[in-house]
């Protein structure tokens, strides 16, 4: 089973290509030039997995939230893709894809990712890791809310919270402090990778998940443009 997975949500572009349990991405920090580098970078993945779009068995995608322009790069290119090749797609929260990676990197339960929104905002939400079943889990809904706002909402078990994305860079001290009853540690990674919507993807299809191109939305969550949960 070959997962063609696609990130644009956010500063970064990035595409993986996963296949059984090997997986290979290219991950530029290329702001306002995706539209320029995805399809390069697809070209280039799958040169270099000799692989030909023919044979992908499913596309994914980061469907936000994050930047508006973004996350239509990504949804559109996986719409043509599923299109063209009559696959399944898969749209996978970019938070959730940010808690996956740090799930992996940290083997920590409790995970904050929080992207830098603009306007005094960030795209914020609460998600646990449940290592038996390799899950990442959102508690209540992904927000756009201001950083003085945000709240974590996990009151079990020990304290410590792995705080992952631009957010928690760009607003270190105010949400260190907002929440400092947490033993907050701070992760290095500041982007989502499209390796890990490609994984989060592969347990989707496992469960049945999966969308035809038609019915695979975009999250925007600011002004309720479109609110959908995403795991």
């Amino acid at each position: 089973m070959k997962i063609l997975a696609i990130e644009t949500s956010t500063e970064a572009c990035s595409v993986a290509l996963l296949d059984k349990d090997k997986c290979n991405e290219f991950h530029e920090i290329v702001p306002q030039k995706h539209t320029e580098r995805l399809l390069p970078m697809l070209d280039e993945l799958l040169t270099e997995c000799k692989t030909d779009i023919s044979e992908i068995n499913y596309i994914a995608f980061g469907c936000g939230p994050g930047a508006f322009t973004g996350i239509r790069i990504a949804c559109s290119a996986a719409q043509a893709i599923s299109f063209s090749q009559d696959i399944p797609i898969i749209p996978i929260s970019t938070l959730a894809g940010l808690a996956h990676g740090a799930a992996k990197k940290y083997n920590s339960s409790k995970i904050i990712p929080c992207i830098d929104a603009r306007m005094q905002e960030v795209y914020w939400a609460n998600y646990s890791f449940e290592a038996n079943s390799g899950k990442v889990t959102l508690a209540g809904e992904e927000q756009v809310i201001s950083p003085e706002a945000t709240n974590i909402s996990f009151n079990k078990g020990n304290n410590e919270i792995i705080a992952i994305g631009s957010g928690w860079l760009t607003y270190k001290e105010l949400l260190t402090e907002r929440h400092s009853k947490y033993k907050i540690i701070q992760s290095e990674i500041e982007y989502p990778h499209a390796k890990d919507i490609a994984e989060i993807a592969k347990i989707k299809i496992a469960d049945g998940n999966v969308k035809q191109a038609e019915d695979a939305l975009p999250t925007y969550l600011r002004n309720k443009v479109t609110h959908q949960k995403r795991g």
